[in-house]
């Protein structure tokens, strides 16, 4: 993998990480007045499944949180057009002696002050070339021949490299030029705080912590299943669907059909380790004691205390956070500041946790590991 980038030359980084530089890149562009026209389009290189498309909405939230302007994201899948629709359609002109070109929907933008455009062209590599070369202007002219786009609009491009084993053409190289060039990569803590805040089944958050190569696998030639980010998000609805107290044999055939079969099985053993674990509504109670011994079940344990403050949202209350903080400094030192860590990336409890004394004095004596 690592040779495979230098020879693409172009920089490692994950979705969160991406996020913030585009973010940190287009409000400043924002609050000095420069044009989006004058900085180079990023295009987004990696697998599928890695979360690029997810990345963008992301960043779109982002953008309107720190500008306070509406950001209005539209998503073309390059391969389902060709350059005439990319361009529109022709008819003639009123007096019958000139063709004029009906502008595309998807270039119907709001130019308001108050409203940024995020032009978003996924699926760009995998587009015949004779669309990537309508994309040409796009991303360098910011324009599909008569059609401008409005001074407001943001265009970013993403695409599946040759080896991804995806539908995938060799970008000519006049467009590569146009483009400001990333390879998106899994990162788990990357990923793990995103997971966190969004509400992943943290058996699942749990499992890819004890094993990290379980986030994005490389497929074999002939696998159809395999896990990405994308696809543990589909186990997690489906989890939530059939409730978390659900028998697992009921949907095994389900998780298999997302993340393969082997990894169905580890990932279904590890929730029989959860099932022998202390409730998380005990400890917030107060109840429970004990702790476990084993990698595995720490993992496990700490992913769903996480998880249950994070569920408890408003309802949050201090004695209940005391109680966890205080079962969970007992953990070794690793897994108290991976619980920490966490727990500090949660909006509901993030002001309670201040007034934690367990929090406080976990502080004091690991200062350096926050």
């Amino acid at each position: 993998m690592k040779l495979e980038n230098q020879n693409l030359n172009i920089p490692d980084i994950s979705v969160a990480e991406l996020v913030k530089q585009l973010c940190s890149l287009y409000g400043g562009a924002t609050e000095a007045g420069i044009p989006y026209s004058l900085l180079p389009t990023p295009f987004l290189w990696g697998p599928a499944g890695i979360g690029k498309s997810d990345g963008v909405k992301q960043l779109a939230a982002l953008l309107a949180e720190n500008t306070g302007k509406r950001v209005a994201v539209t998503d073309v899948r390059l391969l389902l057009f060709s350059p005439v629709d990319l361009r529109g359609v022709p008819v003639a002109d009123e007096n019958r002696r000139f063709t004029d070109w009906l502008k595309p929907r998807i270039f119907d933008m709001d130019p308001s002050d108050g409203v940024i455009n995020l032009l978003f062209l996924d699926e760009l590599s995998a587009a015949p070339q004779s669309v990537q070369a309508a994309a040409y202007q796009i991303t360098l002219d910011r324009r599909i021949g008569e059609h401008i786009l409005p001074e407001n609009c943001i265009v970013i491009a993403a695409g599946n490299r040759t080896t991804d084993q995806s539908v995938s053409y060799k970008m000519p190289k006049a467009l590569c030029n146009r483009l400001m060039h990333y390879n998106v990569q899994s990162n788990f803590a990357s990923w793990k705080e995103w997971a966190t805040q969004s509400g992943i089944d943290s058996r699942i958050i749990g499992y890819i912590g004890f094993d990290n190569s379980k986030l994005c696998a490389e497929p074999g030639s002939s696998d159809l299943a395999y896990p990405t980010p994308r696809s543990w998000t589909f186990v997690s609805n489906i989890l939530k669907t059939l409730g978390k107290d659900g028998d697992l044999n009921s949907c095994h055939a389900m998780i298999c059909a997302c993340v393969g079969t082997d990894t169905a099985i580890a990932f279904e053993t590890w929730c029989r380790v959860c099932d022998t674990l202390p409730s998380a509504e005990d400890i917030m109670r107060g109840n429970y004691r004990s702790y476990p011994k084993t990698q595995d079940a720490l993992y496990a344990l700490t992913a769903s205390l996480t998880a249950a403050v994070r569920d408890k949202a408003e309802k949050l209350r201090q004695t209940e956070l005391d109680n966890v903080c205080e079962y969970a400094s007992r953990f070794p030192a690793d897994f108290a500041t991976s619980f920490f860590k966490d727990i500090n990336s949660l909006a509901n409890a993030r002001l309670l946790l201040m007034k934690t004394p367990a929090m406080r004095d976990w502080l004091v004596k690991n200062k350096n590991r926050l």
